[in-house]
This record gives C-alpha cells, structure tokens and sequence, in this order.
C-alpha cells in the first residue's frame, strides 16, 4: 500500500507541475495575443491613413489634368 501511495503522490506532483507549466504558458500566449492585437490595430489604422492619402492625392491629380 505504502508504494501505492507513493505512486500516487509522484503523479500527483507531476500533474502539478505539469498544471503550473501550462498556467504559465497559457498566460504568455494571452500576452502575445493581445501584443498582436494591438500591432494589427495600429496597423490597420495607418493603412486606412494612407488609403485616405492615396485617395486625396488622386482627386487633386484628376483636379489638375481637369484644369489643364
């Protein structure tokens, strides 16, 4: 019986271990994720600035070969 719980408490500790690695790892994976989200968001928005740039530029283009 005495090997048993031996046994016993060895893959509990192990469980336990294995419980805190995850833990840890599951917290890093939030990190990155919200690291991401705020790259692709930033990302997002310079992108919709220079399509706004891009678009004002072509009307300013087109003004001028109008008034030519």
């Amino acid at each position: 019986m005495s090997d048993d719980l031996l046994h016993l408490e060895q893959k509990i500790d192990r469980l336990i271990n294995i419980c805190a690695r995850l833990q840890k790892e599951n917290e890093s994976l939030r990190d990155r994720e919200s690291s991401l989200l705020k790259e692709r968001s930033k990302l997002l928005e310079k992108n919709e600035l220079a399509r706004n740039r891009v678009e004002h530029m072509i009307v300013r283009l087109k003004g001028l070969n109008s008034e030519g």
